[in-house]
């Protein structure tokens, strides 16, 4: 069994920061890509920012130069620094994992954590 548990969402003003985290914890062999999706009312879900076991890290166009995804492979986490917030970023944020629970491709699972909201408003 694979838990991703989110923390750090909240409610802050325009232009404000906020730092999210995901960490990953369970039965797991090694982690590929671990990626920042949200998805905000009447909205489809939507891929954020991305970041592969090699460190390289791949971003929305609406938030190149303001957010900053980064990973500590020790620890099994995955960061979102946020930064400049708009109200049009308030979403809740979804972590998700491509991860292997064993070795070889048989074993390789897709996770979700359960979301946290960011609110941006005045």
């Amino acid at each position: 069994q694979v838990q991703l548990v989110e923390s750090g969402g909240g409610s802050v003003q325009p232009g404000g920061s906020l730092r999210l985290s995901c960490a990953a914890s369970g039965s797991i062999f090694s982690i590929n890509a671990m990626n920042w999706y949200r998805q905000a009312p009447g909205k489809e879900r939507e891929l954020v920012a991305a970041i592969t076991s090699g460190g390289t890290t791949n971003y929305a166009d609406s938030v190149k130069g303001r957010f900053t995804i980064s990973r500590d492979k020790a620890k099994k986490t995955v960061y979102l620094q946020m930064n400049s917030l708009k109200p049009e970023d308030t979403a809740v944020y979804y972590c998700n994992a491509d991860l292997f629970g064993a070795p070889g491709p048989a074993n390789e699972y897709d996770y979700w954590g359960q979301g946290t909201q960011v609110t941006v408003s005045s």
